[in-house]
């Protein structure tokens, strides 16, 4: 290792150690921090943010950048090297467009929002949220401007998530999507009957729940020595390095299954985190590729291993151990049946498989309004109810259970929504690759195990960190670009044989 690029490496490794001290606050914030906290709290990730803004975009990190460019010019293109130097030239050239003014601004509105969020979500209260919320559309607009665009406002936004998708992209797959998808949803509408549901419904004590949760994440390979289990509004997981990767899920008595699927949806984005390459741990690289290549990570170990039909025979007897009372009559496969029902639903954490897309549907054109100036804030919940009856057919009741079910516009995260439908037709065309390539991984997931899955996608995507971008990481590991094909035959056939279509 040449002596510029390693002094470029210990800048680096310090300016991760800042940025891990902030998520650890922000982890705080938002399970144990006392709430009259926040005040105080904003201030100090609001001073670490511009520290972390204001070391990242030195000259002095820009002159170890050129000088490292330089000696490096010849290194192969898949290179840790190469790859750091790509990744930190096109990051540095765009964060120093922000000032740390603004990045100290953003987290001061971002951190109030988040409180107000919280509050107004509990007391269905959008009013109160109502200035918060005009003031991240316009700080993600401002955002947009600075960043730069070449077609529409909303792709500046959209490429700070999914590196190179356009939003013209995402309308053309998601065109595709729905129009392979709503054909299948209204033909199981027809046959609603089908499943019954009933056992879900019903009391399950929450500490039994809580036991539930810590099993389900062991048994898909979350490892507790490097990781937690905490409780939330909002579930989320958090990365403070690979060693040290945490999980959140959110308790209802009468609603266990939210809770195991939400810990077996952070388990996937943190296995990822744990199984990124050690030396890219403290660099730019040591994260996920984007946010639609890490849902797929949460989507899959969700979805495709945690609602499978393998994994209950397997792991229902330990789910009646628990709660012996309310499933002792019933087989794992109604209870398989039950969990995959297809139902428009007003949350969309708690939404299925098919109808999930939708809700992001939704946000996507929300968004794109808000950020185009095309929609005020103040007639944002009735535009939701329109569009949500539009899309799925139903009209929430209150506000709580529409506009403000989710914390990611308090966050001034637009652009962020579309990437949850990418990582579910990502996740289905990992898997229909890695069984492609090795046989036996179909065979082990029909008998709930997902070892060598597991293996595949620590070869092809964990440990590679972000050292690809989102296309080129999927090209590599499954010989071709994000396409729906692979996620409209998963979902043809595992609902088509639910509902004996």
């Amino acid at each position: 290792m040449s002596k510029k690029y390693s002094q470029f490496l210990e800048k680096l490794h310090t300016i991760a150690d800042v940025e891990n001290a902030i998520a650890v606050l922000e982890w705080d914030r938002e399970t144990y921090m006392p709430e009259k906290g926040n005040s105080g709290r904003t201030e100090q990730v609001s001073t670490l943010s511009s520290i972390a803004h204001e070391l990242f975009t030195s000259n002095e990190l820009g002159d170890l950048l050129a000088a490292s460019e330089q000696e490096q010019a010849n290194a192969d293109y898949d290179s840790t090297q190469a790859s750091m130097l790509r990744s930190v030239r096109r990051s540095y050239d765009e964060t120093r467009r922000f000032s740390s003014a603004f990045v100290k601004r953003k987290s001061t509105i971002t951190g109030a929002a988040g409180a107000a969020w919280a509050k107004s979500r509990q007391d269905n209260d959008f009013a109160s949220f109502q200035p918060h919320l005009e003031a991240a559309v316009e700080l993600a607009q401002e955002s947009a401007e600075i960043f730069g665009y070449a077609d529409e406002k909303y792709d500046a936004l959209l490429d700070q998530h999914e590196r190179g998708m356009k939003t013209a992209d995402v309308r053309h797959i998601f065109a595709a999507l729905k129009s392979e998808t709503v054909p299948l949803v209204k033909a199981i509408a027809e046959k609603v009957a089908a499943v019954d549901d009933r056992m879900l419904k019903q009391d399950f004590p929450v500490e039994a729940q809580r036991t539930m949760c810590h099993y389900a994440a062991e048994s898909v390979g979350y490892d507790f020595k490097r990781g937690h289990l905490g409780e939330v509004h909002h579930p989320f997981s958090t990365s403070f390095g690979r060693n040290d990767v945490r999980i959140t899920t959110r308790f209802a008595p009468q609603f266990a299954v939210s809770s195991i699927f939400a810990v077996l949806h952070e388990s996937g984005h943190a296995m990822y985190e744990q199984g990124i390459a050690e030396d890219l741990d403290r660099t730019p690289l040591g994260r996920g590729a984007s946010s639609g290549i890490h849902e797929s990570q949460s989507r899959l170990i969700e979805n495709q291993v945690g609602r499978s039909l393998g994994y209950w025979q397997v792991h229902f007897p330990e789910l009646t151990r628990h709660f012996p009372k309310q499933l002792t009559e019933v087989t794992a496969e109604q209870f398989y049946r039950a969990i995959n029902k297809v139902q428009p639903s007003f949350i969309r954490v708690e939404a299925d498989e098919l109808t999930y897309n939708m809700h992001i549907m939704l946000r996507f054109e929300l968004e794109q309004l808000l950020i185009n100036g095309e929609l005020r804030v103040a007639d944002l919940p009735q535009a939701w109810r329109a569009k949500m009856q539009e899309l799925l057919g139903v009209s929430p009741k209150t506000d709580t259970e529409g506009v403000l079910q989710d914390v990611h516009w308090s966050l001034a995260a637009f652009g962020y929504f579309p990437t949850y439908t990418l990582g579910n037709l990502y996740s289905a065309q990992f898997v229909a690759a890695a069984k492609k390539q090795d046989s036996l991984i179909e065979t082990e997931l029909e008998s709930g195990k997902s070892t060598r899955l597991l293996a595949w996608l620590h070869h092809n995507v964990h440990r590679h960190g972000s050292k690809y971008d989102p296309a080129q990481l999927c090209e590599r590991a499954t010989g071709s670009t994000l396409m729906a094909q692979p996620f409209v035959d998963y979902v043809r056939e595992k609902y088509g044989a639910i509902y004996s279509l």
